[in-house]
């Protein structure tokens, strides 16, 4: 049997944080689109069931398109079921619009519920999970009975927690051990991630289908396991799926002195991680410039802009002030700089930006 693990799709995210209006829907429009590509994918490949471990939608009150996306790809794929456990992040306002459940929508309550996912095929693997809440999170826990006979699948929605001290809507992974479980489906964590849950078992967080920001770079995708039910054995791999990806790059730009050179670091940088043209990339600028070395932020950006999806640059870098070297300087530039070196109530980082915009404008130059 083949199965989708997916999560924290956030359908209808706003996605306008760092992208225009314009992009901003397209965006959206992709995280629909990914969706739909990934029913696709397994109805090309024979897959019998997709988990869906919550944050489907990213609010309550959700577009025609996010609710009928969802309702088609369902209802055109009767031969695949769908479980759905809902996350922090989703309501009712879906399943609402719905005049009818239709037979392959599993969906889960604030209990345990557990359906066979193959009963034609010997009835050797179940699903079970619950949606946590403020009232039944940590009592649900003592509450759970598997067959340790079975390939046990469990789905939950929360972050991981070790100890036992965190809040009710957390996983309490150690109160899952022993269990029975062969594999705990989670959602919440953006990124992918599988561990060991016990002698038994494993716990897995496939990650968003499709990342929306910078805080969720790299792969993105589902995971897809295969499960034989008799020997309760199965192999598991991480598929991925995203449309696009983010990137957020680090460029040291220390001794540089023009923007000419720091655009030769960014193109080393770019080189060496190879995004796609379809990519979204954030620059950020580390290292120690000297006060003098001549930085344009615009003309950068407007170098590699083309190159990608979207790009942005931040600038982290920090300025040096080479104080000896104008101890005996002069000039009107170096009394300024010595003026400045002694004013007691600045920071040594403010003195630095002072500097730069006074040696700016001693040099005729707009800051």
């Amino acid at each position: 049997m083949k199965i989708i693990h997916c999560a924290d799709l956030h359908l209808d995210s706003r996605m306008q944080t760092h992208l225009s209006k314009e992009k901003a829907r397209e965006r959206q429009a992709e995280l629909l689109v990914t969706f739909q590509e990934m029913v696709r994918y397994a109805a090309d490949n024979q897959v019998d069931a997709i988990l869906i471990a919550g944050d489907l939608y990213d609010k309550k009150n959700i577009s025609a398109a996010a609710r009928n996306v969802i309702r088609d790809a369902i209802g055109g794929h009767p031969q695949i079921d769908f479980y759905y456990l809902k996350g922090n992040h989703d309501a009712d306002s879906f399943l609402g619009s719905l005049e009818k459940i239709p037979e392959n929508l599993k969906l889960f309550e604030d209990h345990w519920v557990s359906y066979t996912a193959d009963p034609g095929e010997g009835g050797n693997i179940t699903v079970t999970g619950a949606e946590l809440g403020r009232e039944t999170g940590q009592s649900l826990y003592h509450q759970l009975s598997l067959d340790r006979e079975k390939f046990n699948i469990v789905m939950l929605h929360g972050q991981e927690a070790q100890t036992g001290a965190e809040g009710w809507d957390c996983v309490d992974l150690r109160r899952l051990r022993d269990k029975g479980i062969d594999y705990l489906a989670l959602g919440h964590i953006h990124s992918y991630k599988l561990e060991r849950l016990d002698g038994r078992g494993i716990y897995c967080y496939p990650g968003c289908l499709e990342g929306r920001g910078f805080d969720e770079c790299g792969e993105h995708g589902f995971v897809l396991l295969e499960i034989q039910g008799e020997s309760r054995t199965f192999t598991h791999r991480f598929v991925p799926f995203a449309g696009r990806r983010f990137y957020a790059l680090e460029v040291d730009i220390t001794g540089c002195m023009t923007t000419t050179q720091i655009g030769e670091r960014i193109r080393r940088v770019l080189a060496e991680a190879a995004p796609s043209p379809k990519s979204l990339v954030k620059l950020v600028l580390t290292g120690q410039v000297d006060v003098e070395c001549e930085k344009e932020p615009a003309l950068l950006c407007k170098q590699f802009e083309e190159d990608y999806y979207f790009l942005k640059l931040e600038d982290e870098s920090r300025l040096w002030v080479d104080y000896a070297g104008f101890a005996r300087d002069e000039s009107l530039k170096g009394e300024f700089v010595r003026t400045v070196q002694g004013a007691p109530e600045l920071t040594q980082e403010e003195k630095a930006a002072v500097i730069r915009c006074g040696i700016q404008a001693l040099s005729g130059e707009e800051f």
